[in-house]
């Protein structure tokens, strides 16, 4: 599983259950950042090739 995808995962698990809602919603948006810098990097990796 991708790193971006199981920090999502927990965060979503984290604030579903109410338990540390705040570590959670970082959690998710510390992923939602990896993913988007894996995306520009791949797609900058592309471009060069």
């Amino acid at each position: 599983m991708p790193t971006w995808l199981i920090l999502v995962l927990v965060g979503v698990v984290l604030v579903i259950l109410g338990v540390a809602t705040e570590i959670g919603q970082f959690l998710i948006w510390i992923g939602v950042i990896v993913l988007v810098v894996s995306l520009i990097l791949g797609f900058v990796g592309r471009r060069r090739t």
